[in-house]
């Protein structure tokens, strides 16, 4: 199993993981232009993919996802909340999973699971090959003892470090925007990720991925140097997920 990110961040977020002849593209922020443009710098083309996977209905993450899948002829996964909230338009076809239940795409199995985010029904995975679990955790606003079952024992992590605390505070953002992002129902600061891994059980992770950080309110240094020290790790050995360039592939 493989993943990679095309981009992560307020401006667009989209994410690949592929197992035998199954991709999967999470989420889709970006234009279907925009989206091929980035499948490129991969090695992969649209009419490669399986079905988009969507977590939530901010622009960010759902954005491309109708014009993708109406001139692909993608299948849209998504919890019933996120269909009920969706701006994607008509889509050619739609599977609505449970958000507490496992499900499979082809050669992908697929734990959802709830986290807190101001969305209609947010959901985050674990994706599972028979052998190896890869773990996504973005756009939450708190840890739940839930969050924290579902992600022990992961073989790789893409984990949102998306605000410092302190550059937040005392950032451009106004007052109202700062308690959204830094609320129970926000995003996760550099801290609150490095409290999580040092309560995950993690004996066989092979890669940690840093995603969604904030432009204005985070650094590349300061996530590294959180993550570094929960995990015990060198700093070098952490990705990061940029805006722009997204993540190249890893293997698990």
């Amino acid at each position: 199993m493989r993943f990679a990110s095309l981009g992560s961040g307020s401006r667009g977020n989209a994410t690949l993981v592929e197992e035998g002849s199954t991709t999967l593209l999470i989420d889709c922020g970006f234009s279907s232009r925009e989206i091929k443009r980035r499948l490129a710098r991969l090695g992969k083309f649209p009419e490669e993919l399986t079905a988009i996977l969507i977590t939530h209905e901010h622009a960010d993450h759902i954005g491309g996802v109708g014009a993708m899948a109406r001139r692909y002829k993608l299948p849209v996964w998504m919890s019933h909340g996120t269909w009920l909230q969706h701006s994607c338009g008509e889509l050619p076809r739609v599977e609505r999973f449970n958000s507490h239940q496992a499900f499979a795409i082809d050669d992908i199995n697929i734990e959802a699971f709830p986290v807190p985010h101001d969305a209609r029904e947010p959901c985050q995975f674990v994706f599972d090959n028979g052998q190896y679990r890869l773990g996504l955790l973005t756009d939450c606003g708190s840890i739940t003892m839930h969050i924290q079952d579902k992600l022990n024992g992961c073989d790789a992590l893409l984990l949102e470090c998306n605000h410092d605390s302190d550059m937040l505070q005392n950032g451009p953002y106004p007052f109202s925007l700062k308690q959204r992002v830094g609320g129970r129902l926000g995003h996760l600061s550099n801290s609150q990720a490095a409290g999580l891994l040092r309560n995950l059980d993690l004996p066989g992770l092979r890669h940690i991925a840093a995603m969604h950080l904030s432009e204005q309110n985070n650094s590349v240094e300061r996530v590294t140097e959180s993550i570094g020290k929960a995990l015990g790790c060198e700093e070098q050995w952490i990705s990061v997920a940029r805006q722009d360039s997204g993540l190249d592939w890893r293997t698990i």
